[in-house]
C-alpha cells in the first residue's frame, strides 16, 4: 500500500536499501501521471515531495538522486533510480502485467510509446513549459506574454492533433486503458484545471473518465489537488 508522502527531501544517506519504491514528485507537475500509474498497479511505494517552486530540485539532496534536476524520479527497491516519464511508465507497467497498463503486441506497444512521446516530448514542453516558465524562452521580460500566448496556441494544436489521431474508444488506444492515458491526463489537468483553456470534447470526456477512477482520486488527494 501507499505509505503516504514522505518528508520533503530525505538525506541522501538514507535513500538506499529500502523495501519499497519511492516516487520523487512535485504536486501537479508531470509526475502526476506517474503517481497515477503507481496507484493503478497497487504496489507499495512512498511519495517524496520535491518542492520545485522552492528550488529543491537544485539542492544537493535531490541532485544525489537525479542530477537532471527534475521530476519524476523513481527509486526502485534495489536503490537504483530511473528517470524520464516514458521510461518510468514503461518500467512500472511492464513489470506489473497484472495491472493491464501495457499493451500486448509490438504494434500496440509502438503506438503507446508514440502517444507518450508526443504528449511528453511536444505538448508538455512546447505547449505548457512556455506558459509556466516563459522566462526560459526569452531574455526579455516584455516578450514573456508573447511566449505564453505561443504556448497556449501550441498546446491547443497538440490537443487537436491527439483528437485527430485518436484510435481508441473511451481510452486513447484501441486496446483500452494504458499508461498513455495517464500521460494525457497530466497535460489535460494543466489545460483544464490550471490554465482554463478549451480542449476538444473527446479530451474533456477522457478527462472526466480519468477523474472517476479511484487511482486518480487517491492521487489528487495525496497531492492536495482539486478534482
Amino acid at each position: 500500500m501507499h505509505r503516504g508522502p514522505a518528508p520533503p527531501m530525505l538525506a541522501a544517506t538514507i535513500l538506499w536499501g529500502n523495501d519499497v519504491m519511492k516516487l520523487y514528485y512535485s504536486p501537479g507537475a508531470c509526475s502526476l501521471g506517474i503517481h497515477v500509474i503507481l496507484e493503478e498497479i497497487g504496489q507499495p511505494y512512498e511519495a517524496v515531495l520535491v518542492a520545485l517552486k522552492d528550488g529543491a530540485q537544485h539542492k544537493p539532496e535531490f541532485q544525489a538522486v537525479n542530477p537532471k534536476a527534475k521530476v519524476p524520479a523513481l527509486q526502485r527497491q534495489d536503490g537504483s533510480v530511473l528517470t524520464e516519464w516514458q521510461a518510468i511508465a514503461f518500467y512500472l507497467a511492464a513489470s506489473n502485467p497484472q495491472a493491464g497498463l501495457w499493451p500486448e503486441g509490438v504494434e500496440a506497444q509502438a503506438r503507446c510509446l508514440e502517444a507518450m512521446d508526443y504528449i511528453c516530448g511536444t505538448i508538455h514542453p512546447q505547449g505548457f513549459t512556455r506558459q509556466f516558465r516563459a522566462a526560459n524562452f526569452t531574455p526579455t521580460e516584455a516578450d514573456q506574454p508573447k511566449v505564453i500566448e505561443q504556448g497556449k496556441a501550441l498546446a491547443s494544436k497538440g490537443f487537436e492533433t491527439v483528437d485527430k489521431l485518436w484510435a481508441g474508444q473511451d481510452w486513447l488506444l484501441p486496446g483500452g486503458y494504458s499508461v498513455a492515458d495517464a500521460a494525457l491526463f497530466f497535460v489535460s489537468y494543466w489545460a483544464i484545471k490550471r490554465v482554463g483553456m478549451p480542449v476538444p470534447p473527446r479530451i474533456t470526456a477522457h478527462f472526466e473518465r480519468m477523474l472517476a477512477r479511484p487511482a486518480v482520486q487517491r492521487t489528487l488527494a495525496a497531492e492536495g489537488l482539486s478534482a
